[in-house]
């Protein structure tokens, strides 16, 4: 069993070219069913079957588990034993017939275009500035947190305002920016970075304090605080991501190149903003309309 979560774990990073966020939930969630199928007699992965599969995501739907995590646990159990079969530890793949729950979603929380400007005030030390510029290019692009951290400054074209980035699965796409993101990007790499950097920054674009690669969880802090002092709700990368999306829509964007831009492998990840969108006129129909 530990031979074949290693191998799988090794099939997802090298082969699948999974994100390490998604190696580590896959088999964290692998674990988990063999542990229950160990209790339960098997003594290697040939030995599942549907039953025991069913059996354990019964069990963790019985524990309080999400339906979004259950969601992610049949597909973890069906990737490997899929892979199991492929590699001939299995004789069949006994996950093939799992469903998986339908996940409910939520509508993304959105700030409104006012709201998303007062995010961003500009001051004088090296920190803020480059906070002003992560915000600024968070917002501009719709970028998740980790493709931010992970851009470099090559990245960067300023010319033609646009931003080379590696999303899930190592998937190259260019976003483009607007002049604001560009005056921010400007002032951090003409005054702000040169203060930070080190020998050992790298090629890095945004750095944290020591002069090393910025950390996901610093930009996290990086919005929060910025919307406690700009007195908003909180608000996190990725809801700055949902509102980019929500506001290119709401100006006449296009879905499909709205997916473009966010890097949406499936279009059905970006249709839930045109429901956003739904909702925010409904609501302003409601507020503004006499026969409402």
């Amino acid at each position: 069993m530990r031979e074949a979560v290693d191998g799988f774990g090794l099939h997802l990073a090298r082969v699948d070219n999974r994100s390490a966020h998604t190696v580590r939930a896959y088999v964290g969630d692998v674990v988990s069913l063999l542990d229950h199928a160990a209790r339960l007699g098997c003594a290697a992965p040939a030995d599942l079957d549907i039953a025991v599969l069913r059996g354990w995501l019964a069990q963790r739907m019985a524990e309080g588990a999400a339906r979004s995590s259950q969601a992610r646990r049949a597909a973890a159990a069906r990737t490997f034993t899929a892979w199991a079969h492929r590699s001939g530890l299995s004789p069949a793949d006994a996950g093939a017939p799992l469903s998986s729950p339908r996940a409910h979603r939520d509508l993304p929380s959105v700030l409104r275009a006012d709201q998303a400007a007062d995010l961003v005030v500009a001051t004088g030390d090296p920190h803020a500035v480059r906070d002003q510029a992560v915000l600024e290019l968070l917002y501009a692009t719709g970028v998740r947190v980790s493709e931010l951290c992970g851009l470099d400054v090559a990245d960067l074209d300023e010319g033609r305002r646009v931003v080379r980035v590696f999303g899930k699965g190592a998937k190259e796409r260019v976003v483009p920016y607007g002049i604001p993101a560009q005056r921010a990007l400007d002032e951090w790499l003409k005054r702000g970075r040169p203060a930070l950097a080190h020998a050992g920054s790298g090629d890095a674009l945004f750095l944290g304090a020591r002069g090393g690669r910025l950390q996901q969880t610093v930009v996290r802090r990086i919005v929060a605080a910025a919307a406690r002092a700009a007195g908003l709700p909180h608000t996190s990368p990725h809801d700055l991501r949902h509102s980019a999306a929500t506001h290119l829509l709401d100006g006449g964007a296009d879905l499909r190149a709205v997916q473009d831009l966010l890097g949406h492998a499936s279009l059905s990840s970006t249709q839930i903003y045109t429901h956003v969108s739904t909702e925010r006129l409904r609501a302003a129909f409601k507020q503004a309309h006499p026969r409402a």
